[in-house]
């Protein structure tokens, strides 16, 4: 059975299909019946070779990795219109049962808590010990298959980005032991176990926002709760203004803006705007355009996410905020697969 994507997280979330879907594959328009022949003929070898080689006992590594350049490189030479087709195919080919083996893969195209890029999937590609069940569960080819997943160049910029969100919180601390942080869809917060602020109580409060009430638990069990503040909400909860949240030192979204449209990813900067201090910062993040992965996560993980340059989050801040009101700076993380934008609030 074919998965659809599931952007929608709940009637609450701001995150429809329907905007997901344009934002990626653009408006609906006929495709050239020849061209979209040749392309599946090209995705039909892509996977025949792929899978060819899963019965031949080749290296999962190789595999995997291989199919994931293959994958890209088509996704790129067929366009949006033609590639959206193409998808559905893929995630029909007998292939999928060898790949299906990798926790990661699998985690994401099953979606057990009924959305995409949730939490738990975070913690499969940041290594964390939460996991360890679940990867100890799979099958030795699953876990051959996950030795690669999980260390793509893309899997290492998930962690990479931890440690950066980390690592802005103890900068903001250093200058004020009674900062105050706001994390926007803030998942498991596994930034918090890198920061050196937090284990030293150097902080006033660290709210951490998040609609899915399985994260809000896992947040409250694996924080100090006279620092920590979980709370249940959603981007349009937020939006609407329906939690009294105060101001903060720096408001930060890690993860989300790969699921907004531009005009919705700007809406959320202004509001979130309004809850940064006077020299505050707003920071986000976004998978990059230069990811390799990207043909890989659309099909087999049934994970498409909007991908960005640096250009892009520029183009948000600009249709969010007075060019008066702030400095900012847009920046590539070490291998380029997530972009950031750090936006300032002047005095």
């Amino acid at each position: 059975m074919v998965s659809k994507p599931k952007f929608k997280l709940d009637d609450q979330s701001a995150i429809t299909p329907e905007l997901a879907n344009q934002a990626l594959f653009g408006e609906q328009r006929e495709t050239n019946p020849g061209q979209l022949t040749a392309f599946k003929g090209q995705l039909a070898i892509i996977l025949e070779i792929a899978h060819s080689e899963f019965v031949r006992s080749v290296a999962a590594e190789k595999i995997v990795e291989r199919l994931a350049q293959n994958l890209h490189n088509l996704r790129s030479q067929a366009g949006p219109a033609i590639w959206k087709l193409l998808i559905p195919i893929a995630q029909q080919h007998p292939l999928q049962k060898y790949l299906l083996q990798d926790p990661f893969t699998k985690w994401s195209f099953e979606k057990p808590r009924g959305y995409s890029g949730d939490a738990t999937l975070l913690d499969i590609y940041y290594q964390h010990s939460s996991t360890d069940e679940i990867i100890d569960s799979a099958t030795p080819l699953g876990k051959e298959i996950y030795a690669y997943t999980s260390n793509a160049a893309s899997s290492v910029a998930g962690r990479e980005r931890r440690d950066i969100l980390a690592q802005y919180v103890d900068r903001v601390c250093r200058k004020n032991h009674s900062a105050e942080i706001l994390s926007v869809a803030c998942g498991h917060l596994r930034e918090s176990e890198k920061s050196e602020a937090l284990a030293r109580g150097d902080l006033k409060r660290w709210v951490a926002l998040d609609q899915d009430p399985q994260s809000i638990v896992t947040v409250m069990q694996n924080n100090p709760a006279d620092i920590v503040k979980p709370i249940q909400g959603s981007v349009r909860g937020l939006l609407r203004r329906s939690y009294k949240l105060g101001s903060f030192d720096l408001v930060y979204a890690s993860g989300l803006y790969d699921y907004l449209q531009t005009k919705l990813g700007a809406k959320l900067l202004q509001r979130c705007w309004e809850l940064v201090k006077p020299g505050g910062m707003f920071m986000f993040a976004n998978f990059s355009d230069e990811i390799q992965t990207d043909g890989y996560m659309e099909t087999f993980m049934d994970w498409p996410l909007i991908l960005r340059n640096e250009a892009d989050m520029q183009e948000i801040i600009d249709a969010a905020l007075p060019a008066n009101e702030f400095k900012s700076r847009t920046y590539y993380g070490s291998n380029r697969n997530i972009v950031y934008a750090e936006v300032t609030r002047l005095n």
